[in-house]
């Protein structure tokens, strides 16, 4: 039961990350615009939160900073593919590589060899326990004994499916999403309300590298996050565009990941390498599966405006 508890609460930790992009990415794609630089906008955000945390020894003031970088890459993106009509592809995978590079020259000096040790003395959000919650058998050690940034994330999903799903504001962004036309006909201003979606998806993702600078592996190392801004482009797929399903994705990825660890540390004779593999391979084998379940039945699909530019003097 020890062991069993252990896992899920480090499953939670461990998806806090991909929740946060994966939730910005799905609000960023019902506008309507497709961002391939989740992955270039989460490293900036883990390496400039725990340079800014280091250096003012706040934790907080690292959020700040990397949510204001994720941010203002975003911008970028959106003024390239919103304003210039750029390719949104080839946009998402130039932040991507432009943020990859800029993050390893900038993480070169935070310390000998960019050492994770350097974050061990520095600022980082550790578990608070919540008082009578976490006296809770079993559910009180697993959600009630987490860092201040797990229990943000707790009420960050229900209000954001219930602002995208209950509220005028959510749907007109979803309406820009599905017919840009019809919404701007309608008065909705498409181009300012796609231009802070995408802000917002940034600000997200970099959230969500702030998270594992500062709270799951607290400090730095080349490629901290480890392709998880391409795993929550995939959730968003996997949540078929929900903030709940996210949540359900991002912890299932969580758990095999705290699984795996769990099988090194125990000294299992299955490599290392293949371990490392296994969250990837579930997320791409869940992916599939439930794409094809989804197009089977026909029920659900990405917005039908995503990837394509809108111009108003095409409005008919």
């Amino acid at each position: 039961m020890d062991l069993t508890i252990s896992i899920l609460s480090i499953a939670i930790v461990a998806g806090v990350s991909l929740v946060y992009a994966t939730i910005g990415e799905i609000f960023t794609e019902r506008a309507g615009i497709l961002n391939l630089g989740v992955e270039g906008m989460m490293i900036m955000g883990a390496v400039t939160a725990f340079a800014a945390a280091l250096h003012s020894e706040s934790a907080w003031v690292g959020v700040l900073v990397a949510m204001l970088v994720g941010g203002s890459m975003a911008l970028i993106h959106a003024f390239l593919t919103i304003s210039l009509r750029a390719d949104q592809v080839v946009s998402g995978l130039a932040l991507t590589l432009f943020g990859t590079g800029l993050s390893s020259f900038l993480g070169q000096r935070l310390g000998p060899g960019g050492s994770p040790l350097v974050g061990l003395i520095g600022p980082r959000f550790r578990s608070v326990s919540v008082p009578v919650l976490s006296d809770i058998p079993v559910i009180g050690p697993i959600l009630f004994n987490q860092d201040l940034l797990v229990y943000a994330m707790y009420l960050f999903v229900p209000l954001t499916w219930y602002f995208l799903y209950k509220t005028r504001p959510g749907l007109h962004l979803r309406a820009i999403g599905e017919s840009p036309q019809t919404a701007d006909a309608l008065g909705v201003n498409v181009f300012k309300l796609r231009y802070y979606y995408t802000i917002f998806g940034g600000m997200m993702a970099g959230l969500g590298g702030a998270h594992l600078s500062l709270a799951y592996t607290p400090g730095w190392t080349e490629h901290l996050t480890g392709g998880r801004g391409w795993i929550a482009i995939a959730l968003v797929i996997f949540a078929t565009w929900d903030p709940l399903r996210a949540v359900v994705g991002a912890l299932l990825f969580g758990g095999v990941n705290a699984i795996q660890f769990r099988l090194q540390a125990i000294g299992t004779t299955i490599p290392s390498s293949l371990l490392n593999m296994l969250p990837y391979i579930l997320t791409v084998v869940v992916l599939v599966a439930i794409t094809w379940f989804e197009s089977f039945r026909k029920r659900v699909g990405p917005p039908a405006a995503l990837g394509l530019p809108y111009m108003r003097e095409e409005r008919s």
